[in-house]
């Protein structure tokens, strides 16, 4: 009978999860929490304060990867268990009643919260994306449940400590510090952040008073002006733009290793890729503005009010699209706004064309929809319903439902009230449609002169080189971002030689995107070229000296020493992608720096290691792989890379390895690893098989 009344309970219980927000009102959320990287473990004394909206017999935590746990509620222990990922408080709770959860716990994630060796630092940072915080914090993984977090983090004397909200004390105890960060207003789960790690910080304030705090580690100390360079900007014409005063007390960027995505907006502290910290010749291919301004929009759109659910994604992902784009014109030029545009409508218009098109409202579209067909949506709504009421509609939208939770159907009562118009039409073309209307947008672009521009060289297509040479000539005498490489690109089927005026113009135009551009098509240099082309190796732009230095290297091979002589010691992006070539080359060419070959060849296997970012990694397996040369130190590194948190390194490695044991010689190498990781021998065990 017991047996019976235990099913029951369960079936009732399991039958009643997703009612939880409707029961219960989790207000507050204390936890203390301590970090064991040699474990990948964390050990939390959390306090957590919740009213009753209704009669119940149970109540519930999200919590995942629990290694052990004791709970008192008001004081009294109370009966606990875990279940499907939850923790699971059983008594009789009463309708409007307050409750105080003490609960002690352990847990060691696979998810969520990352362990990452940084060049031999301790890095530890947090992704909640959607649900995932519950991995490594018990909080309650549905975002319609907004709780104010307050953290208090211990961390050994010269790591930095970043949560959310604001640092109220850094408290010494014994051999430690306890960073404690406080919230004032509550968040969605998922928006929890805790980043440890070696940091220097630069503090600025915006116009309006808010303090900014941009990190950095020691070594990028001269990165951060060209990093962070339009950081100020993007946040005062964001709160300007959008109406509404900035909805939190402080504001911070932390770049991290290795990281999922290109940045993530958790409340009050955004994370982002380490990659995005850049030099003057990084900014060029590789720059942090777009992703600085979509994080920040998202303090707005998706942390202020945040969606109920999937269906309504394009709130968050789609409006801080939209107001990225607004941004990036504002300190980059109203270029940028429209050629974006214009680029997602033709990505959008190949998914139409292919019957592939999605609807706005779908909670499984793509990220191209959610985010792209979503600023689309808004660049449209804006266009039909004018500025003032557009702007008007977002500043009582975010006024009217500040911390709190949102479906598309609130902010089209704020437009439908701004405009004076019933947008049923507007809503059923660009949120319920599926096909994109490209015709409709791109006429919204016509007066864009990069635009005008662009068409009429893609149009020159179809002519002769002979009917459309001096065309392309005169192309290159604009400073134009986008139509120089497209008329550099319609020289492919052209002999250099003939094209030469026109080669000579854009060699020196001084516009980077012409020069990357030549360096992108001409990988065979002919010797008229080369004087010219040798100047590419000088470049703002990596990804050009990059690829000029390949290219120059493999045409004239009697000068090959003379080109590694020229690119030693030049790193190229924080994931040396110009070094590690340099090395490949330098191993490959007869007689360069011979007594230094193996030196060459130990700091090309050195990049395989973990304390390396996996792109730097990444790179490193390729041309060890080009070159055949792995030993025993990059084999054991590329099986243990096959289980690397970021999936697409993870399964280029996993290609790599593929690709490996095919060689006999590698195959006795691998079979003689000493590797403890029971997941990486049975990988190794399958692969060998």
């Amino acid at each position: 009978m017991r047996l019976i009344f235990s099913l029951i309970t369960a079936f009732l219980i399991s039958t009643t999860y997703a009612q939880q927000t409707e029961t219960v009102d989790f207000e507050r959320i204390y936890a203390m929490l301590d970090f064991d990287f040699a474990k990948s473990s964390v050990t939390g004394k959390m306090e957590i304060k919740f009213t009753m909206k209704a009669n119940a017999d149970f109540v519930y935590l999200d919590a995942k990867n629990i290694a052990k746990y004791e709970a008192l509620l008001n004081g009294k222990i109370v009966p606990t268990h875990t279940d499907e990922g939850r923790i699971i408080f059983t008594q009789s709770f009463e309708k409007g009643k307050t409750y105080n959860l003490m609960l002690n716990y352990t847990a060691q994630p696979n998810k969520a919260l990352y362990f990452v060796n940084n060049g031999g630092f301790q890095q530890i940072w947090t992704q909640g994306q959607g649900k995932y915080t519950s991995n490594w914090l018990p909080s309650i993984d549905d975002m319609n449940d907004k709780i104010e977090f307050d953290l208090s983090i211990v961390a050994y004397p010269g790591q930095e400590v970043i949560a959310n909200g604001v640092l109220k004390e850094k408290e010494e105890v014994d051999d430690k510090f306890i960073w404690h960060y406080e919230m004032s207003e509550p968040m969605s789960s998922y928006l929890v952040a805790v980043v440890l790690g070696d940091y220097r910080k630069q503090s600025r304030r915006s116009d309006s008073g808010v303090p900014i705090d941009l990190y950095y580690y020691p070594e990028d100390s001269l990165k951060v002006m060209t990093t962070y360079k339009y950081s100020d900007d993007i946040f005062d014409f964001l709160e300007e733009e959008i109406g509404v005063p900035y909805p939190w007390p402080v504001y911070k960027q932390v770049p991290v290793k290795d990281f999922l995505y290109a940045g993530m907006e958790n409340t009050t502290a955004t994370i982002f890729s380490d990659a995005y910290m850049v030099d003057r010749s990084g900014f060029t291919d590789r720059n942090y503005v777009n992703v600085n301004a979509h994080e920040l929009a998202h303090q707005w759109f998706g942390d202020y009010v945040t969606e109920t659910s999937g269906t309504h994604h394009w709130l968050q992902e789609g409006f801080a699209t939209y107001y990225a784009l607004l941004a990036e014109a504002e300190v980059l030029g109203d270029e940028v706004y429209a050629w974006k545009l214009f680029q997602s409508a033709m990505q959008l218009k190949a998914m139409t064309d292919k019957g592939n098109g999605e609807s706005l409202l779908n909670p499984k579209a793509s990220s191209l929809t959610f985010y792209e067909k979503g600023a689309w949506a808004l660049h449209m709504l804006r266009k039909q319903i004018g500025d003032e009421a557009f702007k008007t509609a977002v500043k009582n939208y975010l006024n009217t439902h500040k911390f709190s939770n949102v479906e598309t159907e609130d902010f089209l009562a704020e437009a439908r009230a701004a405009s004076g118009q019933d947008l049923q039409e507007f809503e059923q073309n660009w949120l319920q449609a599926a096909d994109f209307r490209y015709e409709e947008a791109i006429a919204t672009l016509q007066d864009f002169q990069v635009i005008q521009r662009y068409k009429r060289t893609v149009d020159l297509r179809k002519l002769s080189y002979g009917q459309k040479s001096q065309k392309l000539f005169d192309l290159l005498a604009l400073p134009d971002k986008y139509s120089g490489p497209e008329a550099i690109y319609q020289l492919a089927d052209v002999s250099p030689a003939a094209a030469g005026r026109i080669y000579e113009r854009a060699f020196y135009t001084n516009n980077p995107w012409v020069r990357q551009a030549i360096a992108q098509t001409v990988t065979k240099v002919p010797a008229a070229m080369k004087t010219n082309y040798e100047r590419l190796l000088n470049d703002d732009s990596y990804i050009t000296r990059e690829l000029a230095f390949m290219n120059l290297w493999t045409s004239f091979p009697s000068e090959r020493h003379k080109y590694l002589d020229k690119m030693k010691g030049v790193q190229g992006f924080s994931n040396h992608n110009v070094e590690i070539l340099w090395l490949a080359l330098a191993i490959s060419t007869l007689d360069y720096e011979e007594a230094y070959i193996r030196d060459h060849f130990f700091r090309l296997t050195r990049y395989t290691g973990n304390r390396y970012s996996f792109e730097t990694r990444e790179q490193a397996f390729t041309k060890l792989y080009q070159l055949q040369l792995f030993e025993p130190k990059s084999l054991k590194n590329l099986v243990e890379a096959c289980f690397h948190h970021n999936w697409r390194f993870a399964q280029t490695c996993r290609q790599i390895l593929d690709e490996v044991v095919k060689n006999a010689d590698y195959r006795r190498e691998l079979k003689k690893l000493d590797i403890s990781d029971e997941k990486e021998k049975q990988l190794l065990a399958e692969k060998l098989t």
